[in-house]
């Protein structure tokens, strides 16, 4: 613990961590040793209710609030199972952008891009932009975060991470401030997939079943629409390299269209869940409009898409998203899981999206277009993961001496234990390392 406390308080952990637990040290020496964590540092995103510390979000207009009652169910069964907080990590504001900027209180470098390019500091992901690095810096061992877009996993390929976005009823969201009440889901940051099934099982409360397959006993499918198109060179030849490896173990890939992906653009042409959803709690909690000049105003700008939405236009949207669930649901029978590049891009340069400072409003216009040019791609392949209540893993797919890449495996809803073994018979072959 003290190597954790140490790696925190570094240069590496830069704008990570909100708040360190000054008790952290003593509580890991009084961990029980039977305990499947014991003493083991963990990270909690700052959407979280921690007993006694006020849960900001990100966020300024936040930090006035009263603090919390009691632990998030989340935070607390890490911490019944030995888990030792070791601190508050930093996010975007409200969750809402897979970038990890965060004009408030900084943005975390990205630890594993800067070894492989120490003159340019990279963007960590978001929104568990700060869960992130505090596991690939090594000063967690879990990140705890939520993932309504990618939150979890755009950071976990961005950083060289293992990253979990399960079932969404899986892992109840109580205690945690919504984005999204329909498609915020509860996860974590691990270093493997072993480590993700753990995490897992202790946040659900369900124990999963072993491995019972091999790699020639999976058989898996490539969606060719949409999901592989405007890839970084390097994603795409990793993308590739990581399917002949799978192959080669003896694994079945079917390359299908999935045309379906293709109709979201459609489906949500009217606006998606998270805008709505935020204001509807944000408004009778007096933060919007009154403070909307408070907030991060890319963030606020994506809110405001919110109010423009109509009580027939949200009702169409539920009912959309159903048919299209069923439609996926009907083309993925058969598959144990769907193998994606978790983002097309590597991670830019923080200077490329980062805000303008001062009165350069022509620079500022093209920085934020860029933001949001970027921010659509890094969210495109995870995003229809949680449209389609389902569950999804990245593993690390890049090679040494290079920026990281993601390969995402996911499938619909409820199967999170098939997804959970299929990444560990995968990331034995993968070679990342």
């Amino acid at each position: 613990m003290q190597r954790s406390l140490d790696i925190a308080q570094s240069s590496a952990c830069g704008h990570t961590f909100r708040s360190l637990n000054t008790q952290a040290l003593e509580q890991a020496k009084a961990s029980d040793s039977a305990l499947p964590l014991a003493g083991l540092a963990i990270s909690v995103k700052d959407l979280f209710d921690v007993a006694g510390e006020v849960t900001a979000s990100g966020s300024t207009v936040m930090e006035g609030n009263s603090t919390a009652a009691q632990d998030a169910p989340a935070v607390a069964r890490l911490k019944a199972a030995g888990g030792v907080m070791l601190g508050r990590t930093h996010m975007v504001e409200f969750a809402f952008s897979g970038m990890g900027v965060n004009p408030h209180f900084g943005t975390p470098v990205n630890p594993l891009a800067l070894s492989v390019d120490p003159q340019t500091p990279r963007i960590p992901g978001g929104s568990s932009s700060g869960a992130a690095v505090s596991v690939a810096s090594g000063a967690a061992f879990v990140g705890l975060g939520s993932d309504t877009g990618g939150s979890i996993r755009i950071p976990a390929a961005l950083c060289g991470l293992v990253g979990l976005k399960p079932t969404a009823r899986t892992v109840t969201t109580v205690g945690a401030v919504p984005l999204s009440t329909t498609l915020d889901s509860i996860g974590a940051l691990t270093r493997s997939a072993r480590d993700a099934k753990l995490v897992h099982e202790i946040l659900s409360g369900q124990t999963l079943p072993a491995i019972s397959k091999n790699l020639k006993d999976c058989h898996f499918a490539v969606a060719q629409s949409v999901m592989l198109d405007a890839l970084d060179p390097l994603v795409a030849a990793n993308f590739e390299r990581s399917l002949q490896l799978i192959s080669k173990a003896g694994a079945k890939i079917t390359h299908i269209a999935l045309p379906e992906i293709a109709d979201l653009g459609s489906i949500q042409a009217r606006g998606g869940f998270s805008a709505p959803e935020a204001l509807a709690w944000m408004i009778p909690a007096g933060l919007w409009p009154a403070r909307q000049a408070e907030m991060d105003p890319r963030v606020a700008q994506r809110l405001r898409m919110g109010q423009d939405m109509s009580a027939v236009d949200y009702v169409r949207l539920v009912q959309a998203r159903q048919q299209w669930i069923a439609h996926v649901e009907a083309a993925l029978t058969g598959f144990d899981a769907v193998l994606s590049p978790t983002v097309p891009l590597v991670a830019p340069p923080i200077a490329d999206v980062a805000p303008v400072d001062g009165k350069d409003a022509a620079q500022g216009a093209v920085r934020d277009a860029e933001f949001f040019r970027i921010n659509a791609l890094m969210l495109r392949n995870t995003s229809v993961v949680n449209l389609l209540d389902g569950c999804g893993i990245s593993l690390p797919n890049h090679q040494a001496g290079q920026l990281p890449s993601g390969l995402m495996l996911w499938q619909h809803g409820g199967c999170d234990a098939v997804i959970l073994q299929c990444a560990a018979l995968v990331e034995t072959v993968l070679n990342y390392n």
